[in-house]
């Protein structure tokens, strides 16, 4: 039995790092302008040792203890090669697959299971020498371990001390191989991504691996039209779009639209987006604050200020998703930590892209984190600066380096452009609990480790990375965005507590003029906005609006089960199995019961069932990139 265990163990290996390597070598031009072989080998091991682990990890802790009994064997030997079976044909999938979709089997691996009429007969009829070779190598491989381990085999009694001394040695090896790492999170196909081309980044995984953690990932979605009620997909998509102004023009993205920018550029600008981790309007003074921001409050006044925007969430990965791809929240987890947004899923580095921008994104922490890193390499970004990439920090606490060395990172990246714009999303950490920050940068009171003064630190490197923008050569070809992420901590005895959603949002730079924006707005508007500021004609499936020509006057947001629609001063919240209700409000945080209106009810239905119908049905994405699905699903 332990025989058997560790002969699966050294042939699995021996496998899949055979596949990868053929799979590398069909791909060499790829590979080699990526940075060549090693990181591929090299991640490709820490995955394979995680698989294998989790496949083996039971047969090799019992082993000492019922190895010696028939029955142990023959069920350590039908296991072994059940998942000896599951590699291979997972494995003898993949290149028709890559050649298909330019990716490792994933999520539409299993979507493709759901049509098996339709998929065994498009398979038969335009793949059939593929899938006889498939089957031929499948059958010879299984004959190759039924040879090596798949034959019973009765294992001779060990003393209890040495059962002991073997479980003491191997249930920590095991754990370890499968967490994947020492530090502080486990290891996932986001820790292995290592360039901007997203089928390279699948390479280091198995297709064992890259199925399951699709299928373990599934766990974050859920149905919105069965927590909050369901409407017609055409009614849902001719909401949606009737509010946000569009005129498709791409029948199967339904939101696919083109969008003319109100600023006509000889040269399209540079973009910054500079996101401030859990910085509310509640610190802000001209917000209505409580003053911690002078900078903030500084900039403000020379820039285009929304005094009235309101994040979609409460976490950062929910106002990435809005901010980068301007998609609304839902019930499900954000976009980022989905296994169906990893490719393909709309950014603005995707359509930047076309115009040939370089986009890039800077954290100071370390972006495998929420799975930042597999989503932005995955979806259009080019490069990706976080810890291990800044040279002599000068402060780094628990969640990173500090915001001034993010900063003079963003700056060293921008005072050396390349030779086509660029667009930089740059992430703040140093506002985030424990409250660490460097020391003598700011005037501190009481007990320096409090959110009061990482808000003043956070300010404070703000303000001196535009001291330093303002004189650089870059300033009149770039538009900057600040905004925040999300507010330091979202409570409050209402079913959505909304001044705890209201953030800072100002776009200044280049030749944006001075502007108090007192409209209702979401950060999914702001993507839409930028794109019209630098110059950029494009097409794209966002329904935020324009603010530069067009009204807006509603904000929506996902506050744990409960999702509100405000707008203008009309608030309709959405509960799960619950019927919906509606307030009058008035800032900050006066709450007035009105009846519903059906109206309003549709609209913000509507707006709750469209991303998850959109994510669903690859809806979300650009012509180019949407995969073929055998039927597209219907309202989820």
């Amino acid at each position: 039995m332990r025989g058997h265990t560790l002969a699966f163990i050294a042939t699995s290996f021996c496998f899949l790092t055979l596949c990868r390597l053929l799979l590398c070598a069909w791909q060499w031009q790829r590979i080699q302008a990526a940075g060549g072989l090693w990181p591929v080998l090299k991640g490709g091991l820490r995955i394979d040792a995680a698989q294998i682990a989790m496949l083996s990890g039971i047969p090799l802790i019992l082993g000492p203890w019922l190895g010696h009994y028939p029955f142990a064997g023959t069920i350590t030997v039908s296991w072994l090669l059940i998942a000896w079976f599951v590699l291979v044909l997972l494995e003898a999938s993949t290149p028709q697959f890559i050649f298909e979709y330019d990716t490792r089997p994933n999520r539409l691996y299993v979507e493709y299971l759901k049509h098996p009429k339709e998929v065994f007969s498009m398979l038969w009829k335009g793949y059939r020498l593929a899938i006889s070779g498939a089957l031929l190598s499948i059958a010879l491989l299984m004959w190759v371990g039924y040879l090596l381990f798949g034959q019973d085999q009765v294992d001779a009694p060990l003393l209890w001390r040495q059962r002991i001394f073997y479980t003491l040695i191997a249930v920590p090896l095991i754990f370890l191989a499968i967490r994947g790492t020492l530090g502080h999170r486990p290891i996932n196909p986001s820790t292995v991504a290592y360039c901007g081309d997203g089928m390279l980044n699948t390479l280091p995984l198995n297709s064992l691996y890259s199925v399951l953690y699709a299928i373990y990932s599934m766990k974050n979605e859920r149905s919105a039209s069965d927590v909050y009620g369901k409407l017609a997909n055409e009614q849902v998509s001719e909401e949606v779009n009737l509010r946000a102004g569009i005129i498709p023009c791409y029948a199967d993205i339904p939101s696919l639209h083109i969008q003319e920018p109100t600023c006509k550029r000889t040269k399209p600008l540079n973009l910054v987006m500079i996101v401030e981790e859990s910085l509310g309007a509640q610190y802000v003074k001209n917000l209505g604050g409580s003053g911690l921001t002078p900078c903030i409050d500084d900039l403000a006044t020379e820039s285009w200020n929304f005094r009235r925007a309101y994040a979609t969430g409460t976490r950062s990965v929910r106002g990435l998703e809005a901010l980068v791809s301007g998609f609304p929240p839902t019930i499900s987890d954000a976009a980022l930590r989905l296994s169906g947004a990893q490719r393909n899923f709309f950014t603005l580095a995707q359509v930047l892209k076309q115009h040939d921008y370089r986009s890039r994104f800077i954290y100071g922490g370390e972006a495998h984190f929420d799975n930042m890193k597999s989503f932005f390499l995955g979806n259009g970004f080019d490069e990706l600066h976080d810890l291990p990439t800044f040279d002599e920090p000068a402060f780094v606490g628990t969640w990173g380096a500090s915001d001034e060395d993010m900063f003079n990172k963003l700056d060293a990246l921008l005072s050396n452009p390349p030779s086509q714009p660029t667009f930089s999303l740059a992430f703040s950490v140093s506002n985030h609990s424990p409250w660490e920050y460097p020391q003598g940068r700011i005037e501190v009171n009481d007990d320096p480790a409090t959110i009061e003064n990482t808000v003043r630190y956070a300010d404070w490197a703000l303000g001196k990375f535009f001291e330093k923008a303002k004189a650089s050569d870059y300033w009149k070809d770039t538009v900057f965005l600040v905004v925040a992420d999300h507010d330091s901590r979202v409570f409050g005895a209402n079913l959505v507590p909304l001044r705890h959603f209201h953030i800072p949002a100002l776009i200044l730079g280049a030749d944006i003029q001075p502007r108090q924006d007192d409209r209702i707005i979401s950060q999914i508007d702001l993507p839409t906005t930028l794109l019209s500021l630098i110059g950029v004609l494009c097409e794209h499936p966002m329904i935020g609006r324009d603010l530069t020509k067009a009204d807006c006057n509603r904000a929506m947001m996902q506050y744990g089960e409960n999702y509100g629609y405000l707008k203008g001063d009309k608030l309709l919240v959405l509960e799960p199995h619950r019927a919906p209700t509606q307030y009058e409000y008035a800032a900050p945080a006066s709450y007035t019961p009105q009846s519903v209106e059906d109206s309003l009810f549709k609209e913000a239905l509507s707006h709750v069932l469209w991303p998850t119908w959109a994510y669903k049905n690859h809806y979300y994405t650009l012509p180019h990139l949407r995969p073929a699905l055998p039927t597209a699903q219907s309202l989820p």
